[in-house]
């Protein structure tokens, strides 16, 4: 993520006094995204990733880094916070909270072709039903009631006609919320950002090997579906047009679906889904272009990309989801 916060050699070997996991060796910054500060942390033990939480309050911490936990307990691919050794899980950094996570192998891939998003979707069906029993609660902090507080914030910066796509897009997702579908939906903790910068692959582009899902600093608790709906809008788009490419969802959901089945409800509103996952990320995006916060190493993404998918959702023919697996 964008380095927000400096962190010294000297820091990263005070850090680790307070676990057992070898001796300090390096230290570099990670500079993508525009969340946390990260940093490759490598020991005389293993590589790890250092995280400061610039946003994140520390109450709200629990909930991602016991969920991480959850998961790789389970055999799920993400990565492993690692414990102090006075049992914590969570530290504090330069006055932030912190953490140190196992490092996974690979990269993330740039044009997924369908066994990577095969992979992807086979094991984000896993995660969900590993989560399904994860105690600690708490819903998504980018949900549709975020939309609501945010959407009046940016709504100034946009041309009319966007004005008009964004309120319009925003009244059919508060309808929606409040129908009987959409509190039948399955839901449980979801990741929310796996996008393919999100997922690391080793092997080959033709045998490829699943590395795991990493930054779950946007997890919560919310319908499966979206989460879905979320991935698909950025593993199966042609990324000037944002139109779909079916050869690619199709390989995505019926990955998926032969792990968890959906549900009748799902079916109904996966066209919705799609265009609340796509309208999701356009006003996150124009909130962090337009309102930017200081950064060392700031990446802000284009929001029009965005615009463009929630456009294209609307107009094109749906993929519908897999029945009889």
């Amino acid at each position: 993520m964008a380095v927000f916060t400096p962190v010294s050699e000297q820091d990263a070997r005070n850090l680790l006094s307070n676990y057992s996991l070898g001796e300090f060796a390096s230290l570099k910054g990670i500079a993508a995204g525009i969340e946390n500060s990260n940093y490759f942390l490598t020991t005389s033990a293993a590589e790890y990733v250092l995280t400061i939480f610039e946003v994140l309050k520390v109450e709200q911490l629990p909930f991602y880094i016991e969920l991480m936990h959850h998961l790789a307990e389970r055999g799920i691919p993400v990565p492993k916070p690692q414990t102090r050794l006075d049992g914590a899980r969570l530290t504090m950094l330069h006055g932030k909270p912190a953490a140190i996570v196992s490092k996974l192998a690979g990269t993330y891939i740039v044009s997924p072709n369908t066994a990577h998003c095969a992979l992807t979707g086979a094991t984000l069906a896993r995660a969900h039903l590993a989560s399904a029993d994860f105690t600690i609660r708490q819903p998504n902090l980018r949900g549709l009631s975020w939309w609501q507080e945010t959407a009046p914030v940016v709504m100034p910066f946009l041309s009319q006609s966007a004005q008009n796509l964004l309120s319009t897009s925003l009244a059919e997702q508060i309808a929606v919320a409040r129908s009987e579908d959409w509190r039948a939906l399955p839901k449980g903790p979801s990741h929310c950002d796996l996008f393919r910068d999100n997922v690391l692959f080793a092997g080959t582009t033709e045998s490829p090997v699943l590395g795991g899902f990493i930054d779950y600093y946007f997890a919560g608790v919310d319908a499966w579906l979206f989460d879905v709906a979320v991935c698909l809008n950025d593993w199966c788009i042609d990324q000037t047009s944002g139109e779909l490419i079916p050869e690619l969802a199709t390989a995505w959901l019926e990955a998926y679906s032969r792990v968890r089945a959906f549900t009748e409800q799902e079916h109904r509103l996966w066209p919705m889904m799609l265009r609340a996952a796509a309208l999701r990320f356009w006003i996150s995006r124009l909130y962090d272009f337009y309102l930017p916060r200081p950064a060392k190493t700031l990446k802000p993404h284009d929001p029009t990309h965005f615009e463009r998918i929630l456009t294209q959702r609307t107009l094109q023919a749906i993929p519908n989801l897999p029945k009889d697996f």
